[in-house]
């Protein structure tokens, strides 16, 4: 098995995986962070998964309104509770967020 010289293997094969998923998704960027958030939500993924997303997301343009549609839409599917789960975990996400960008007094 072949060793990684920069000692961020993990990382190293997240961004990899991550570049052979939209070198093989054929969706435009907006669409492509919804389907990702709505796996999100599916799985029952940590708020850190949610910041990282919810950052790209915004990069690309989707709107609160749209992530609020997504959790709309992947309810009847997911279930209330994976819903109320993830609304939480955007909540903590986005308030890691802002203690980020909060300067320390």
């Amino acid at each position: 098995m072949a060793t990684q010289s920069d000692g961020t293997p993990v990382l190293d094969l997240i961004t990899s995986m991550n570049l052979s998923s939209l070198e093989a998704a054929d969706l435009d960027p907006q669409a492509l962070m919804l389907v990702r958030i709505a796996a999100l939500v599916a799985v029952d993924a940590p708020p850190a998964s949610y910041l990282i997303n919810l950052g790209a997301a915004a990069e690309t343009g989707v709107e609160v309104e749209q992530v609020q549609a997504v959790l709309a839409a992947v309810a009847p599917i997911v279930g209330t509770p994976r819903v109320v789960s993830a609304t939480g975990k955007i909540a903590t996400a986005l308030g890691l967020a802002l203690e980020a960008l909060d300067p320390v007094e």
